[in-house]
């Protein structure tokens, strides 16, 4: 096979996991307010494997494979000033091996960033498969574009540059309830209810949802009241736990992420 990755640029471990929502739209990196933070993850012991910890190392080294355009693409997305926000590589891979599990064709992405997960997906989708990738910033989505075409799988991917909750409208009003098989949700964390909400009524039975930044670097343990984000996403995790629809694992991989299998 391929050969495997090298992580020993700090800037390419695994990028981001998640800093989306409040932080970045009031511009308060996380460093400024959490300064334990290391791209987004606590370091406390009791937490996720620091992204610095030799551990974490070694899971790179011994699960990785990375298309090489995904690996472009990560490192251009690196240099990036909101580079923090991409989704973890494990965390990618994870996903895209759960689309080709189950055989998906039909795949919503809610949140695009610069499109790593999207091409991620993307690449294991039947040629007929298609991701409805949404977003409202079309300049981030820019930088991955063009390796989309590289990759070969432009074709299957049909972005939304609109507020995803109106192209999740505009899907069901089509006639396109329960015909997806796939859901990742990662843009903003105060409409995270809705997405998933929406993308309950747009999966079929035996299709997975996958939320990301369930732990939001800790914050869920105290969330602050005047913390809408972290509030939102602590209320969601508290209503899926109670959530006979779905069958559910949190993991702690990346920034956590919940996957609600549709029942």
């Amino acid at each position: 096979g391929p050969e495997m990755p090298l992580f020993s640029v700090p800037k390419e471990v695994a990028v981001g996991t998640a800093m989306l929502g409040v932080a970045f739209a009031t511009g308060m990196l996380a460093g400024k307010r959490y300064p334990s933070l290391v791209f987004g993850t606590p370091k406390s012991s009791k937490s996720i494997i620091g992204k610095s910890s030799p551990l974490w190392q070694y899971i790179l080294d011994h699960s990785l494979r990375e298309h090489p355009i995904l690996k472009k693409l990560r490192l251009l997305t690196a240099d990036h000033p909101w580079g923090r926000m991409m989704v973890s590589c494990d965390q990618a891979q994870l996903m895209a091996n759960l689309v080709k599990l189950i055989k998906a064709k039909k795949v919503i992405e809610i949140g695009v960033f610069t499109g790593y997960n999207t091409l991620n997906m993307a690449l294991v989708l039947p040629d007929n498969g298609r991701v409805i990738a949404c977003d409202i910033n079309e300049d981030y989505v820019k930088i991955g574009k063009p390796l989309w075409k590289e990759a070969g799988v432009e074709h299957k991917i049909d972005l939304r540059i609109k507020p995803a909750i109106q192209t999740l409208d505009e899907l069901l009003a089509s006639g396109e309830a329960e015909t997806f098989d796939f859901a990742f949700i990662d843009a903003d964390k105060e409409s995270c209810n809705e997405y998933y909400e929406k993308c309950l009524r747009l999966i079929k039975k035996g299709g997975i949802i996958a939320i990301d930044n369930v732990l939001w670097s800790g914050r869920v343990l105290k969330p602050r009241k005047d913390d809408l984000a972290t509030q939102s996403i602590h209320h969601l995790n508290e209503k899926l736990l109670r959530d006979a629809r779905v069958n559910i694992s949190m993991l702690p991989m990346g920034d956590g992420v919940t996957l609600a299998f549709k029942l």
